[in-house]
C-alpha cells in the first residue's frame, strides 16, 4: 500500500515538522507514505479574481503533474464528504481492497494520492481529477495543520483497520 501526501508549501514551523515526522515514522509500519511537497505560486500584490484563477491553475499542474492515472485521487477541499473516522478507515481499507463505496467495478489500487491544495484551494482540474473530495470541516484550518492532521487520521485508520486500540 502506498500513500502520496501532495501538498502546496513547505512545513515551516519545526513543531509542524517533528509532528509530521512522528506520524510518518508510525505509519511506516502500515504503509509507504511519501509527502510531495510542491512550490507556492506567487499572487502578485492587489491581485484580483484572475490572478488567483492563475495561481491556482499553475498550483494544479504541478499537483496533476504528480499524480499517475492508475491512482485514486482524494482532494481536501472544503466542499467535500466529511467521515467520521471509522468511515475513512472503511473507505481506506475499500480503496485498496476494492471493495470502496462508489467505486464498484474499478478494483483495488495500489496507491492513494491525498492532494492539499494552497492558500487559495484546488483548481477546478483537480477537483475533477478527484475520486472524491474529502473535508475536515466547513472550518478553514492553517495548510500545515491539515497536514498533521490528515496523517493523523490515515494513522488511525490503519490502526481501527488493525483492530488495534489507538482510537477510542
Amino acid at each position: 500500500m502506498n500513500i502520496n501526501i501532495i501538498c502546496i508549501g513547505k512545513l515551516k514551523e519545526k513543531y509542524w515538522q517533528d509532528a509530521a515526522a512522528e506520524y510518518l515514522k508510525r505509519l511506516g509500519g502500515y504503509c509507504n507514505v511519501r509527502v510531495v511537497e510542491l512550490k507556492e505560486a506567487k499572487l502578485p500584490a492587489n491581485a484580483g479574481a484572475r490572478d488567483e484563477e492563475i495561481v491556482m491553475e499553475k498550483e494544479g499542474e504541478a499537483i496533476l503533474a504528480k499524480v499517475a492515472r492508475e491512482d485514486y485521487v482524494i482532494a481536501m477541499a472544503v466542499e467535500g464528504r466529511q467521515l467520521d473516522s471509522i468511515a475513512f478507515a472503511r473507505t481506506l481499507s475499500g480503496i485498496f481492497t476494492g471493495t470502496a463505496p462508489g467505486g464498484a467495478g474499478k478494483g483495488s489500487y495500489q496507491t492513494v494520492d491525498f492532494v492539499i491544495g494552497g492558500s487559495l484551494g484546488l483548481s477546478p482540474a483537480v477537483k475533477r481529477r478527484a475520486d472524491r473530495l474529502l473535508s475536515f470541516s466547513p472550518m478553514t484550518f492553517p495548510h500545515q495543520l491539515a497536514r498533521v492532521m490528515l496523517l493523523e487520521q490515515i494513522y488511525r485508520a490503519f490502526k481501527i483497520n488493525a483492530g488495534e486500540t489507538y482510537h477510542k
